[in-house]
Parts: C-alpha cells; structure tokens; sequence
C-alpha cells in the first residue's frame, strides 16, 4: 500500500512548530545550562562559559550556572576571576557544600591556604569525611611544602573510600614527588586494574611511567587513553612528548597537528611543533613555528628563548628576522626605563643587543650604564657606535667630555684597555639531562640551560662554555664532557611548571672530580618568571662562586688586577697572590666555597687601594725571601664569600604536582 503524500501545508505547519519550540526552549534558562553542563563534560570550558553566561542573563539568580562560571574558569586556570563566580554562587546556594569546597580549591590554587583552611574547617565541621573537603585540604598540605602530610592524607581517605579513583591517583602522584616511586606505581596500578578503560586514569598511569622513565609502557597507557576519548588534549600532548622524546619526530609532529585542529589558539602545540622541526634540521620551519606561538601569546617566554636561540644559531648579524625580533626587547626596556625599572632596562638592551648587535638603541644602553655610574663602559659603548658609522655631533661631543673626564683613569695611568686584558675568573659548563616528561613545555629544562647559558655570558665572573652540548644523558656524561673541557665547574639544571608558576633547580659541581658543591632553587609566578627565575639562578651561582682576579700589571711594589667595582672589589681588601699556574682546589665547607691551595704556590699579598669600574690597583708585598710576583699571577679572596644558601621553596612549591591535583579534581 503506497503512503500518500503530506500536503504541503502540514510540512510548513510542522516546520513552523520546530522553529517555534526551538525559539521557545531558547528562550529558558534550564537549556542554556543544560548546553554549558554538556560543554563541561566535553572540556570546551569557554563554549561552557558562552552557554552559562546566555543562561544567568536569562536567570541571573540561577545558582547552578554561576557555578559553572567558577568550574570552566578554574578549568581555564583564571582563578581570579573562578572566585568571583564561586562567591556570586555561594551568595545563592549559601547551604551547598560543594560551593565552599570549590571557593577553598581556588584560594589555594590562588596561593591563600590561610582563608581555604577556614572554609575547609567549616565544612569539615559539619561533614568529617566529606571527600571534596580531604583532597584541598591535601593540596594545601602540598602548597606549604608538606607533601609527606598530604601523603598521609590521602591514605586514610583511601581505606574509607576504597573505589575513588582519583585518591588512587592522588596519592600516587604525591607518592611519585616525593620520591617514593614504588609504591606510586601500586597505587597506579590499583587504579589501572580496577578502571582499565577509564581514559582519566590511563593519562595520569601514562604520567607517572613517564616520570620513572618507562617510556614505552607510558606510551601504550596515552594511547590507551585515546582510544576511549580520541579528543583528549592532555593525553595528546603527553603522548607527543613521548614520541619527542624517543626521537619519533615524525609522529610528534603529526600529533601536534591534531592538538591545532583541536584548538587552534593553543601555543603550546606550535611550541612543541618548533622543537620536533629543530631537533629534526629543519630549522626555518621550527623558527616559524615558534614564531606563532608567540603571535598566540606574545608572553610565552620559552617559545621566546627557543626562537632566539635558533636567531643566533643559524641567521647572519645582519638578518633583518633578528631586527625585528630584537624590537621587542627594546620596546620592553625603553618602557622600564619610563618607569625607573633600569636594571630589567639593562637586561633587555642586553638581550636586544645580543640579537642585533649593531642596532641604534646602544645608544640608549650606554646612556643607562651612564646614569648608574659606569663613565667607562658607557665611553666603550659610544665608541663602538661611532666605530660603526652611527656617529653624530652630540655623540662626538660626548666621546671628547668622557676622553677628557677619564684622561686620569686608572685605566689610563696603567695604559690598560679592560676590554682586553679582563677575563672571567671561572669556566661554568652548564647542562641539563634528558629529563623526564614536563607538564607544560617540553624540554622545559633544556630551555632554562640555554637562557642560563645565554644571561651568563654578560657575568664577568663566569664564562659559560658555549659551544659544549647542552643536553646530556646521565650524570656520567656531563661529568665526561665538563672534564674534557676543562670547566671549573659544571652545572645540571631542570625545571618544573604549571599554567602559572615556575620553579628551577641547579646543581652546581666540580669540573676535575664531579663532587657536589652547591644546589640553587628558584621559584617564580606571574609575567616574566623564566627570566626571573634564571636571573636569581644566576645571581646565586656568582655569588657562590670564590673570587678570582689575574695581575694584570706590576711596577715595582704597585700592581693592577683584572677586576673592579663592578666584580665587588672595594679598597683595602687583601687578596692573596699564587703563581701563575698554580693548581687551585675547590671544598665545600658548610655554606661556602673555599679555596685551598699549595703553600709554596703564594708568592704574596695585593692590598687594594684604588678602585675603578673594572680596574683595581694595589700594593704588592712579597711571600719570603725572593720576590717571585709576576703579571700573569692569580689574585684570590683569603676567604671565601659565604655562598647562598640553599632554599626549599621550588621543590616546595611543587608547580606540576599542583597542576595536576588541579586537573584531577575537575574529574568527579
């Protein structure tokens, strides 16, 4: 029996009726919520925003939706703006217990344990074991460095609820930063054999092999993951840096182009595509590519050193691709300079100028080292600018004040150019090993070695070995390569991130033996925090290290050393002399780095009497009998400048180990 055809009116009529149900249900709150609640489950936290903000202006007193406000922005790590939503939502549901937990998450991912402590104990008052209250209280354990305490919380929780997955994993991650990786990975493997095709407990299982170095059972746990939620960006980036790591560049890379087609404003995806295309020679892609990501977020530090470095590894002085580039730098220091910020104006002349050497705005650098009292540096400075053409009436005027002004220097006097004669006391290999999978940047500590190895070439005290590999192996290796160098001291650093924190570490060690010296840490938040971080490392390790000098000159009972105010000499120091190759030991000795030394190798003592920039004269007085002081001679301090000492606060502040309770949590 054929159907007879509807008539057209009634498929008008129909269609009518859908546009109008649809425009109906448009029009109620409880749809919008509904569209921002099936976003969430998908992790499209700022299509969930759109769908609940449509939501609260419909209803603005709907509690639910402003809820989901404060999940998508923690979600999003814009934790400011969660508490202000967690608030608006407590202000309506004041009885929900799962708000006050939410509000004490943020204020400790907002770094204020003290207030989530008090909305914790209220509701811990009135629900002793309440689950959500256990895990922030936990994370607050961690963000105060007491991850052992944290530890211990997670196990009780775990013998009352034995079929949580996320204490499993909670506890094992906690397990694995402390240091405990056994008993992490049975607590892994719990979770793993009672959730097998649980996509959640797959990454994190794929995280935690990573960090012990398994990496072919990590990559079988990310796929794993993939396969029951193929969009799962977090399992994805993990597992292209496993394939970045195990040299698949090919299939990193191809990986990377899924995390675009996800989400195509992601720099850390062009980020990583940039180190899969450098580390396979195809070094004008990586450029490219680092230079998107900085067009997505021109504040992303790594992918700015990344680029940089590949600047001046592989582009001419002249490029004008470094011209450009070294505009940024100039743009952020002549606004330091604006607001009286002159040492960050330093830095970023500095590192400006290293891109573009020739550059005008050496001008405004010299103009700088002038106002903070170097007449000297700022004379080398205008005297390169006119060297290279950029020269005008007022910079010819100034060049013949300043001849005239230091006519008298001590430079003069002892007709020495320090640009000549100064050299660095101490060679400083710097490294990093091949460290295990980083949450954020891949390859994070390698970054931080080169821009440590970069900041460090303008120490006068330190000269950084240049052209030796950055990335190392083991331990062994480095100790083999820095010995084969002949480096004073070797360094090994790593670092540690989240969304919004940063933490470096750096043992320093000796050259000819391996023995360990010093460690540095370094945490910083906020804008600019690989720079920071890196600059305190730095800090740290000059002033940890034992001052050296060479006698530059001698006339008769007067001699002149290598180094000056700007290397921390003042008048009437006593330095000790030692023959010129004279073999000089470094001991650890509590919080300082002593020097030891022969006895027959002192020739005598230098006694300071005039300092300059980077220039200091003294009196010579011989050592016995014979007078065997001679140019070329080292100049030490007698003793040893008390070297910094070491601080807990980047392994405290754990950055990844937060991150990821963090994410966890958003997993009910």
């Amino acid at each position: 029996m054929k159907h007879r055809k509807r008539p057209l009116p009634f498929i008008i009529l129909l269609g009518l009726s859908l546009v109008f149900l649809t425009s109906q249900a448009r029009r109620d709150p409880a749809y919008w919520y509904r569209q921002g609640q099936a976003a969430m489950e998908d992790e499209n936290w700022s299509g969930a925003v759109e769908h609940f903000l449509e939501c609260l202006r419909l209803s603005p007193a709907h509690a639910g939706a402003a809820a989901g406000m404060a999940e998508c922005y923690y979600g999003l790590g814009e934790f400011g703006e969660s508490l202000v939503w967690v608030r608006k939502a407590r202000a309506l549901a004041r009885a929900d217990l799962a708000l006050a937990n939410l509000e004490a998450a943020v204020q400790t991912a907002l770094g204020f344990p003290d207030e989530a402590r008090v909305i914790l104990d209220a509701v811990l008052a009135k629900e002793p074991y309440n689950r959500e209250a256990l895990f922030t209280a936990a994370e607050i354990d961690i963000s105060r460095g007491r991850a052992g305490d944290a530890a211990r919380r997670y196990r009780e929780a775990v013998g009352r609820y034995p079929d949580d997955r996320r204490l499993f994993i909670s506890l094992a991650l906690t397990l694995d930063s402390l240091g405990e990786r056994t008993q992490a990975r049975s607590y892994i493997d719990k979770a793993l054999e009672q959730h097998p095709n649980d996509p959640i407990v797959n990454y994190y299982g794929a995280w935690l092999y990573a960090q012990a170095g398994r990496l072919r059972e990590a990559g079988d746990l990310a796929e794993r993951a993939l396969v029951e939620k193929p969009d799962y960006r977090a399992a994805l980036s993990l597992l292209a840096a496993l394939r970045y790591s195990g040299a698949d560049y090919e299939a990193a890379l191809g990986l990377t182009e899924r995390l675009v087609s996800l989400d195509a404003k992601d720099p850390l995806a062009r980020y990583m595509r940039g180190l899969c295309l450098e580390r396979a020679g195809r070094l004008r892609e990586a450029r490219a590519a680092f230079a998107e990501a900085l067009t997505l977020d021109p504040q992303d530090e790594f992918a700015r050193a990344a680029l940089e470095e590949r600047l001046l590894s592989d582009t001419a002085l002249e490029d004008p691709e470094r011209v450009s580039w070294a505009a940024w730098h100039f743009a952020r220091a002549a606004a330091y300079r604006r607001g009286s910020y002159s040492e960050q104006a330093l830095f970023e002349y500095k590192r400006g100028l290293r891109l573009c050497p020739f550059a005008p705005e050496r001008r405004a650098y010299a103009e700088l080292l002038r106002q903070k009292g170097y007449p000297a540096r700022y004379l080398e400075e205008i005297s390169f600018l006119r060297d290279q053409g950029l020269s005008d009436q007022a910079l010819e005027d100034a060049l013949g004040a300043y001849q005239s002004l230091l006519a008298d220097s001590l430079a003069r006097r002892w007709n020495a150019d320090p640009m000549l004669i100064a050299r660095p006391a101490w060679n400083v290999a710097v490294f990093c090993l091949d460290a295990p999978i980083g949450l954020f940047h891949t390859d994070a500590g390698a970054a931080a070695a080169a821009y440590l190895r970069d900041i460090l070439v303008h120490e006068r005290k330190a000269r950084p070995l240049e052209d030796a590999p950055l990335r190392q192996k083991q331990f062994s290796a480095a100790f083999s390569e820095a010995r084969k160098r002949q480096a004073d001291f070797f360094m090994l650093v790593s670092a540690a991130e989240n969304e919004r924190d940063l933490s470096i570490k750096a043992e320093l060690f000796l050259g000819a033996t391996g023995a360990p010296l010093a460690e540095f840490y370094a945490y910083r938040t906020g804008a600019d925090r690989l720079r920071a971080a890196v600059r305190g490392i730095a800090d740290q390790l000059v002033k940890a290290l034992p001052f050296g000098a060479r006698l530059a000159a001698r006339r008769q009972g007067q001699g002149l050393i290598d180094k000056g105010k700007a290397d921390g000499v003042e008048k009437d120091a006593v330095l000790v002399i030692l023959k010129n190759g004279s073999k000089v030991n470094f001991v650890k000795n509590d919080k300082t780095i002593n020097l030891s030394y022969a006895k027959d190798d002192v020739c005598g003592v230098f006694k300071v009497t005039e300092v300059s920039e980077e220039l200091s004269a003294g009196t010579l007085t011989r050592e016995g009998f014979f007078d065997r002081i001679a140019e070329g001679d080292g100049v030490y301090a007698q003793k040893a400048e008390a070297a910094a000492e070491p601080t807990r606060e980047a392994a405290q502040a754990a950055p990844e180990l937060r991150s990821l309770l963090r994410s966890l949590r958003l997993y009910h």
